[in-house]
């Protein structure tokens, strides 16, 4: 058996594009292909005309026989690296029209919208006058519009006039002497909870999540501490410079998340609702509340005291305070981590369709979110739970299929995405014997064009690009993933052993952070306007050294809205990764980090 021939056999195993030898694997669909006709009747109708008034028909919808392709589009077939991802799909039609060209994969940026200016300049060229609508009959104007046109005027306008407009539609917000936004009406609810006074919540969100909204009402409607809730602030990272930056760290007790989560949230002095507009200092500070938080909780856990004359940790002291509690785990094997695996995420932006669709799950200001990850989640199904012989997840491989003990018994493996990376290569260094990470790290090094074999005639192939690498330091690689499960996925992937924020020392940080930050302006001056972003990491007890840190970054693209295909884990893109990598560089070499 050669070794082509076993990598696909392995591949067939594993459903993985990272091959034996640290090499992708691509399919390719070249269909051509019959079709019986199973229909007696033809419809032939106009469809219209030409300017010459020639009629077009519709003859070729309704062929008299049988139907022959004998070369339709081209469609390259990627599983993904981690197979509980799925599998990509290139239309090579598409992709094509941005060989050579990586200037046109971009979205363009909205176009000025404003209501006001409209009304003004349909006054004057309807009327033949310089009169201007007066404020109260905008608003009486406004009122009557229908809610989705609401909706859309709130989602597309860039007028601070439209929106000031817009506001009472939805609150009523006080003012100073000196007529200047100090507040929210508030009332009470049917259990007497004193909220603020929103009787539109959609047109709330919409309205104060606009980056045209002035910043004095952005203040008063969500971001003053307390605007949004109760929720206590635990955390707080404050740097004054020449441009300061300042963050709270948020805590959300009953979270969709269980055991409650954290928000480290831009302050209300500090107003960033562009990715651009976010500093260095910005996202140190951001992911330091993440790391700070995920440290202390797993010092409590050892009975580690936090000894620090400041509230917040400086680098020097958080980097001596991980060290401690790495040497702590070691020194007691034996002791459970009650909460052994950390969550983060970012979503940035936020979107309503004007039927009421939300589109996007984030809301005021840009924030990240994390939380810790329990162990173990209580069994009430009062059956026994059982381990595989070949489970390999959370360090608990067993010899032998056994019975937990009776403790263990009434308790079964909570989820982390991160577990399925740590299944997926143990699985992969079964069969292969070779390190998953080393050999993706290889693959991505070495890659070749996804349409190397195809022939160009608008290009001499040599000089396509075929680097999937972003930019790198000596920590971590930025990159396009060969098999993209969003159409501007990028992904940050660990290039030392270190599989999550516990092993990261100070350097490992600051390029996480750095490349955090980098990804989402990338994307943000490519013109997307919504990404999610989540962290895949190991358990913090895995003795797993092979596992690295990874962090996927998915922007949501217009027209590209999850359908049956993403419901079945088939990705569709419409452009060659290694096109969209060298796009990605061109953003990248003008950034000023």
């Amino acid at each position: 058996m050669d070794n082509s021939e076993k990598s696909l056999n392995i591949q067939n195993l594993l459903r993985t594009c990272v091959s034996e030898e640290g090499q992708f694997i691509v399919g390719i669909h070249k269909p051509s292909f019959n079709v019986t006709l199973l229909r007696d009747n033809r419809y032939i109708q106009s469809l219209g005309a030409l300017t010459d008034n020639t009629l077009v028909k519709n003859e070729i919808n309704f062929p008299d026989k049988d139907v022959e392709e004998k070369a339709a589009d081209v469609i390259y077939e990627i599983p993904n690296p981690f197979p509980f991802r799925g599998v990509t799909y290139i239309n090579s039609a598409w992709a094509d029209q941005n060989v050579g060209k990586p200037e046109q994969i971009k979205i363009p940026p909205a176009s000025d919208c404003s209501l006001y200016k409209m009304l003004n300049s349909w006054l004057f060229e309807s009327q033949n006058s310089s009169k201007q609508i007066k404020n109260s009959s905008f608003k009486e104007f406004l009122i009557k519009l229908p809610s989705p046109l609401k909706i859309a005027l709130a989602q597309s306008t860039t007028d601070p006039d439209d929106l000031i407009a817009l506001i009472p539609l939805c609150c009523t917000v006080i003012h100073d002497e000196n007529g200047n936004p100090s507040g929210l009406m508030f009332k009470k609810d049917n259990k007497g909870r004193i909220v603020p006074d929103i009787h539109d919540h959609t047109l709330f969100e919409l309205i104060a999540n606009n980056p045209y909204l002035p910043d004095s009402y952005k203040r008063v409607m969500v971001l003053k501490p307390g605007i949004q809730g109760t929720s206590e602030i635990t955390g707080e990272w404050l740097e004054i410079n020449e441009s300061k930056s300042h963050v709270f760290e948020y805590l959300r007790r009953n979270s969709y998340i269980p055991w409650g989560h954290f928000a480290a949230n831009m302050a209300d002095d500090t107003v960033r609702y562009c990715v651009n507009d976010l500093t260095m200092a910005d996202m140190t500070g951001m992911r330091h509340l993440y790391y700070q938080r995920t440290y202390v909780r797993l010092a409590e856990q050892l009975n580690l005291v936090f000894n620090s004359n400041s509230a917040t940790l400086c680098s020097d002291a958080l980097e001596e305070f991980r060290i401690n509690i790495i040497t702590t785990l070691k020194e007691n094997k034996n002791k459970e981590l009650a909460f052994n695996g950390s969550l983060w995420g970012w979503n940035f932006g936020f979107g309503y369709a004007q039927s009421g669709y939300r589109l996007h799950a984030s809301h005021q200001q840009i924030h990240q979110q994390y939380a810790m990850i329990p162990k173990r989640i209580s069994n009430m199904s009062g059956l026994e739970v059982k381990i595989p012989s070949n489970s390999n997840s959370h360090n608990l491989n067993q010899a032998n299929s056994q019975t937990l003990n009776q403790t263990e018994n009434q308790t079964f493996l909570s989820y982390a995405c991160g577990d399925m990376v740590a299944d997926f290569i143990a699985s992969y260094k079964s069969i292969t014997g070779r390190q998953f990470f080393d050999n993706y790290i290889n693959a991505v090094r070495t890659n070749k064009r996804t349409d190397f074999e195809i022939e160009r005639k608008i290009n001499d192939k040599n000089s396509l690009p075929s680097s999937l690498i972003v930019y790198e330091d000596q920590n971590i690689m930025l990159f396009v993933p060969k098999a993209q499960t969003s159409q501007w996925e990028l992904q940050i992937m660990a290039l030392k052993p270190c599989g999550n924020i516990l092993e990261a020392d100070s350097a490992m940080r600051y390029s996480l952070d750095r490349a955090i930050l980098a990804s989402l302006q990338i994307l943000e001056s490519m013109g997307a306007r919504m990404v999610t972003s989540i962290e895949f990491s190991k358990r913090f007890d895995s003795a797993d050294k092979d596992q690295r840190l990874l962090y996927a970054f998915m922007p949501k693209i217009p027209e590209s809205p999850g359908a049956f295909s993403e419901a079945q884990l088939r990705w569709i893109n419409g452009h060659y990764p290694e096109d969209f990598a060298q796009s990605c560089r061109a953003k990248y070499s003008i950034l000023t980090l």
